[in-house]
């Protein structure tokens, strides 16, 4: 993880394939298609998050063997790799806008029911404080340049428009879980 508990690229491939085996067991090759699969669809693909091995996840001792040989090998997660799992879902979510952060979104809605009733609540205002502290610097922006000539003020009005429509979203959300 990065210096403010927020996942690396690396880690968060990591988060994709435990969170995948959590609900199923599955062959080394169903589990590589899965997880790029999913990364490739939320960000496109990339060699920087494509990096990781199922190899490196049995070495560490995550995931293991529950039953077949080479292709045919049925992985699933270890108790480690669960303690993992967990650690990863909760990790913190950088302040910025990237392809990342937005895959790092994605896993956390797609593996969210595997965590108790706090951790789904804590991560929900992760999501709602991350989405009004954007909204709050695009609000800031805008006011610093309400006077200008530019086409800056339509994309802002349009950007700002997303992330209330976001915010209310996640907070609508988080009330569910409630």
């Amino acid at each position: 993880m990065y210096s403010d508990n927020t996942l690396t690229p690396k880690e968060a491939v990591r988060l994709c394939a435990l969170g995948i085996l959590s609900g199923t067991s599955m062959t080394y090759g169903a589990l590589a298609q899965s997880v790029r699969h999913f990364i490739d669809r939320i960000q496109g693909p990339s060699l920087d998050v494509l990096g990781t091995s199922v190899e490196l996840l049995k070495y560490e001792g995550l995931v293991e063997v529950a039953d077949g040989e080479g292709d045919q090998e049925t992985l699933h997660v270890t108790g480690k790799g669960k303690v993992e799992l967990h650690a990863l879902l909760c990790a913190n979510i950088r302040a910025t806008d990237s392809d990342l952060n937005k895959l790092i979104e994605a896993l956390k809605f797609r593996f969210l029911h595997l965590l108790d009733a706090d951790d789904r609540h804590q991560q929900t205002d992760l999501l709602v404080e991350r989405t009004e502290m954007e909204l709050t610097r695009h609000l800031d922006l805008r006011q610093h340049f309400e006077n200008d000539s530019g086409f800056l003020m339509q994309w802002l009005d349009r950007d700002i428009a997303e992330l209330e429509s976001r915010l209310e979203w996640l907070e609508n959300f988080r009330d569910t879980l409630t």
